[in-house]
């Protein structure tokens, strides 16, 4: 997060590039969430109900992106790109998020 702000301020100037920030975080949230993990664990085949020529998989991933920890559900290809999110849940602390990511 704080290379893209530096990069923004350079680009932009410094009183807009945390908003500009914070824009392109949530447009590309899944990108962010999923280059930000520390660790990630495989839950199953994703079902799409679209005739996907790729098989896609559900991965639930542990990270930390701008202070706060996370855990998120992905669905991840078998390249091992973010094609979407099913669910994310943000943390204060690292140890909720690692009970989170170990349940279920």
């Amino acid at each position: 997060m704080a290379a893209l702000v530096a990069g923004l301020e350079i680009e932009f100037g410094r009183g807009v590039s945390q908003a500009l920030a914070q824009r392109f975080l949530a447009a590309e949230e899944c990108d962010f969430l999923w280059d930000a993990r520390v660790e990630e664990r495989w839950i199953g085949a994703y079902d799409s109900s679209d005739d996907d020529e790729i098989d896609l998989d559900r991965v639930k991933i542990l990270g930390r992106l701008d202070g706060d920890w996370f855990v998120a559900l992905m669905i991840v290809d078998g390249e091992g790109r973010a094609h979407g999110m099913i669910a994310k849940r943000r943390f204060k602390q690292r140890r909720g998020a690692e009970a989170e990511f170990l349940d279920g």
